[in-house]
């Protein structure tokens, strides 16, 4: 970053420039935890929360190799590689991206050049599963860039290209690597199903939900569902001229409790610059809100997360001095702005992730000069949480815990249904999956209090 301190530290409203840059207002804090360098790292992805209480995220470069690494964040904002990608002129597996936690506690994720992989919190690296990369035909799809853990235990995403038109392919691919392809795109004439599909869900109903960036009737892509056997249905078409009610490049959806999906599209809106909607339940589109770049920043790039306060939090890739931007959005449609980032050399590209502890995390990327990207904490006052890996199954299956002070804890519940459980260490737990459970909350009862899920844990049949 542009004069940049090791930690620089935000808090919204006061003007104070000093060591660390500080501006105050209502609760919301902003620190920068951790800036790369190159040699840690360079142009961070995404994070995610270990069994260790540690945050573990990957960068696109930079590393011991220059291809790219895998890096874990302490609380603290210490910064420590676990895996250096490379390539040479037998192999290249390099551009990590995602990382997902799995349920036996290791980590997984795929990278752009395409591989699936699995990794320890110790940094054993393995690789499961390599993607077509030939420049023609890839039925099996190529360039994987959407990855989640299943209900059923097993991951499943999206490619870019390949498949049986090269227009991506949603795939299911097991912990062990067996990849089987459930859908090609834009199968349909004048690719009226979409194209170039981006990161999709599972839904509470145990469908898979996901987007599209091309294609559909209105060419600027579509929201589709899924089945676990392959039926594929439409059920909204975005379009892709300014004044759209929402279009662009679509991002990740998120779902709350009731089924009602939520996104964000980078274009479109009232002003143009994109907007915040709603799927409801029965599939009824509705645009929440729309941006406008001068006031409250444009370019939702990363899609939503759905906080436990039940509210909406994103980032937009601009603002108003082309920076990029932090808020919040009510699900009826309330609107605040949180944070508008003052250095010019990095904007927020990816999704923010909610900890345990309440607060986000998220990353800036470099734009330009000499700055290679930070992790940044974005705390709105919001209570400590656990999270479930994964977020839905079987009754009797075994489940981590994740979350804060859980030595000591006493009772875990599924929507009311005591489960058996053994705490493994301080920051997870394993639970089994009552009988009788139904979806819902689950609930930790610890020595300083109850901490609830986000999301909810669905029990599949």
């Amino acid at each position: 970053m542009k004069n940049s301190k090791s930690l620089l530290t935000f808090a919204l409203g006061c003007a104070a420039l000093t060591f660390s840059l500080t501006v105050c207002a209502r609760a919301q804090t902003v620190t920068f935890l951790a800036e790369f360098d190159g040699t840690n790292g360079n142009s961070p992805n995404g994070l995610v929360q270990g069994t260790d209480g540690n945050l573990y995220g990957t960068t696109f470069f930079g590393g011991a190799f220059g291809w790219g690494e895998i890096f874990r964040m302490t609380p603290s904002g210490k910064i420590s590689i676990i895996h250096n990608f490379s390539c040479d002129n037998q192999s290249c597996i390099n551009d990590p991206y995602l990382l997902v936690p799995g349920g036996d506690g290791n980590l997984y994720g795929i990278t752009l050049s395409g591989a699936f992989f699995k990794v320890t919190l110790g940094g054993k690296f393995t690789v499961l599963h390599e993607f077509c990369s030939a420049s023609g035909d890839c039925p099996d799809g190529k360039t994987p860039n959407g990855l989640f853990l299943g209900f059923d235990g097993n991951f499943y995403g999206t490619t870019a290209y390949g498949g049986k038109t090269n227009n991506g392919v949603f795939f299911g691919i097991s912990p062990a690597g067996e990849y089987k392809v459930l859908h090609s795109f834009c199968l349909l004439a004048n690719c009226q199903d979409g194209g170039f599909p981006l990161s999709p869900i599972q839904g509470q109903d145990g469908n898979f939900y996901g987007t599209t960036g091309e294609g559909g009737n209105g060419s600027g892509g579509v929201i589709y569902k899924l089945t676990p056997d392959g039926t594929f249905e439409v059920i909204h078409n975005f379009c892709i001229h300014l004044h759209c009610p929402a279009g662009g490049a679509i991002q990740p959806l998120v779902e709350d409790a009731k089924g009602n999906i939520f996104g964000v599209a980078s274009g479109g809106g009232a002003h143009g610059a994109g907007a915040v909607f709603v799927l409801t339940a029965e599939h009824q589109f509705n645009v929440l809100y729309s941006f406008d770049q001068l006031v409250d920043g444009g370019d939702p790039s990363a899609g939503l997360v759905l906080a436990n306060d039940g509210n909406l939090y994103g980032v937009n890739l601009s603002g108003q001095h082309g920076d990029g931007t932090a808020y919040e959005v009510t699900p009826e449609g309330e609107f605040t702005l949180l944070y508008t980032f003052q250095m010019d050399e990095t904007a927020p590209y990816v999704p923010l992730f909610q900890g345990t502890d309440g607060s986000f995390y998220g990353t800036t990327d470099p734009l330009s000069g000499s700055s290679n990207g930070a992790v940044f904490q974005l705390s709105n006052s919001l209570s400590p949480l656990i999270e479930t890996v994964p977020t839905g199954g079987k009754v009797g299956k075994r489940v981590v815990i994740l979350g804060n002070g859980l030595t000591g804890t006493t009772s875990v519940t599924f929507n009311g249904m005591p489960a058996e459980f053994t705490i493994e260490s301080d920051t997870y737990i394993k639970a089994t999956v009552p009988a009788g459970a139904t979806t819902g909350v689950v609930s930790v009862v610890t020595p300083s209090g109850t901490l609830n899920s986000n999301p909810q844990f669905v029990v599949t049949k």
